[in-house]
């Protein structure tokens, strides 16, 4: 397909979507293009991308305005809002700000939502150079199940085509380089005739216009397609910064890795690395969790879109996305596939061009050591799944106890919406009862979200058969709770359950710990490799190329320690003939 040359690797870029949501201004898009520009673009990063609702004046955050008054030509093709890029004011459009972007060596991309504006519907806006009106074309079943904006489009319907491509005609004027269209690639048949009219829209401007299609999970059945009409397509819905969505990718990566190739993409979704969220907080991600995304996207050669304000970057942070080694894997590398699947250790491996050399990527996909004796357990619940709220009573000995830890652990079965919740939990005797919300832990920490008191990890309200409980401690596995215990306590009560918000697709299982538990952390697993899987059949040199380092000679077997939630990525040089 001609458009595979636009991208003949996968695009690196920022999107501000993980950063400023719905808020971006023109002055906040250009200080992260400086910034690109003086920092990142000599490693390959060049895009600059606009996400959604660049038109709505008064957007404020990760949520949409129903019924918000949008930016929009007479030809109901939306505008950017002039308070918010000043530039676009007086019809310029987008044109000004790709030119600033241009200027600075970058390529300029923005977000578009599937459709056409439901304000042009309401209007009846004429389609230009047609006598059709935007009610001509619109399908008002057809609507995004999480955006106000938009209708979807009948392409059966006379008119539609034209829509498409008066929307791209305008796209094209302002020299855009990339258009993420959004609500299209889930669910992916229904939508298919409006992605052949978006492709067909673009390769009539004539400008090489990169295609993104999001959000996921695109269906598999539909790889053939989407690789004859976009250069890169989401593979999950919104990538966040916690564990279980790192888990999920790699089984994702695994199954959309036949259907990779130069100018089409599998995309992982953007690196949500650094300072998130309108600067209210900074990625959750631990320091080995970053390498494993940086990673996995890489040997896997997924696009690579940071999601951070590059303004307020971090040393470490600014170290993943410049290693030129790593980098290369992602830009460079060639047969790139899984080696094995080793429970939750896990191998890929890549091809250096014009070498023999091997690209070689070890993950340790398990949760980290506790430090914790199961065989000591004060309580061990079997594996809870299923129906959340489903209770179970937790009585626990703790006499002589100085500590108390709540233990909750994933089942390892791959579920991964571990929303659990500590009911009522106190402590009892000689001293009477005790709440144990009263008391501040030591450490609280939680797969995913957040340790909430009378809260869940995702915020809410605790509840159980519907009913709001009393007191409780939410939490999402895995997860440690650790109390300093008072003097006159025996016994520790609570009941355990998932929460709600696991929505049935949860699975964990319950601990209660004295200090009498504890054991030396384990944090590392050795993963080692026979030089033969890697067609090597003699020594080989191995390079650590996140360290920059070479390691020595290997013959018949290389090894190495992972942490928990880590990765390593090496490349293997055969010696001799």
């Amino acid at each position: 397909m001609p458009f595979h040359r636009w991208a003949p690797t996968p695009p690196m870029g920022w999107n501000s979507w993980d950063c400023f949501a719905t808020t971006v201004t023109e002055q906040q898009v250009k200080a992260n293009a400086d910034y690109m520009a003086e920092h990142l673009k000599q490693y390959g990063w060049q895009y600059i991308v606009v996400d959604i609702q660049w038109y709505e004046p008064n957007a404020t955050g990760f949520q949409y305005r129903r019924n918000a008054q949008l930016v929009m030509d007479q030809w109901g093709r939306l505008l950017p809002a002039p308070n918010r890029f000043p530039s676009a004011a007086g019809g310029a459009g987008f044109k000004p700000l790709a030119d600033y972007v241009h200027s600075k060596g970058l390529r300029f991309g923005i977000h578009l939502m599937r459709g056409i504006p439901r304000q042009a519907v309401r209007q009846g806006t004429p389609i230009k150079d047609t006598p059709y009106h935007a009610q001509d074309i619109a399908d008002t079943n057809d609507v995004c199940p999480w955006n106000p904006d938009m209708y979807g489009v009948d392409m059966s319907r006379p008119g539609s085509q034209e829509y498409y491509n008066s929307v791209f005609d305008l796209i094209a004027s302002w020299d855009v380089d990339f258009v993420k269209v959004d609500d299209i690639s889930r669910p992916y048949h229904r939508h298919q005739r409006e992605i052949e009219a978006i492709r067909k829209a673009i390769d009539r401007t004539g400008r090489p216009i990169v295609l993104s299609l999001s959000p996921g999970e695109t269906a598999l059945t539909a790889a053939e397609h989407v690789k004859r009409h976009a250069n890169m397509w989401r593979i999950s819905d919104d990538f966040w910064d916690n564990w279980p969505a790192v888990w999920q990718q790699f089984a994702r990566l695994r199954n959309w890795n036949p259907h990779r190739g130069p100018g089409y993409w599998p995309d992982a979704d953007m690196l949500p690395f650094g300072v998130l969220e309108m600067g209210r907080r900074r990625t959750r991600f631990t320091p080995e969790e970053h390498y494993t995304v940086m990673t996995l996207w890489c040997i896997a050669r997924s696009p690579l879109m940071f999601g951070g304000d590059m303004t307020k970057m971090d040393d470490f942070t600014l170290s993943i996305l410049t290693n030129k080694e790593v980098i290369a894997v992602n830009q460079e590398s060639t047969n790139n596939r899984p080696l094995f699947e080793r429970g939750r250790l896990i191998a890929w491996v890549a091809d250096v061009p014009a070498s023999n050399d091997k690209y070689l990527a070890l993950f340790n996909a398990n949760d980290p050591d506790d430090g914790l004796d199961p065989n000591q357990a004060l309580y061990s619940s079997g594996i809870i799944r299923g129906r959340p709220d489903r209770l179970v009573d937790i009585t626990a000995d703790i006499s002589g106890a100085k500590r108390l830890l709540l233990v909750v652990t994933t089942a390892g079965d791959g579920l991964d919406n571990d929303h659990a919740n500590w009911i009522e939990p106190y402590l009892e005797g000689p001293a009477g009862r005790l709440r144990l919300i009263d008391l501040t832990p030591v450490r609280a920490t939680a797969g995913w979200g957040r340790v909430g008191i009378n809260k869940n990890a995702s915020g809410q309200d605790l509840t159980s058969e519907g009913r709001q409980v009393e007191f409780g401690i939410g939490t999402h596995a895995p997860s440690i709770i650790e109390f300093d215990l008072p003097a006159g306590y025996t016994t520790f009560r609570a009941k355990a359950a998932l929460d709600r918000a696991s929505r049935g697709r949860g699975s964990v299982q319950f601990r209660v710990f004295s200090e009498r538990a504890t054991r030396p952390i384990v944090k590392a697993i050795p993963i080692s490799v026979h030089l033969t899987d890697l067609d090597i059949q003699g020594p080989a040199a191995v390079r650590d190329l996140w360290a920059g380092k070479d390691l020595g000679t290997y013959l018949h077997v290389f090894a190495a320690e992972i942490p928990f939630h880590g990765a390593g990525l090496y490349r293997i040089r055969p010696i001799g003939p």
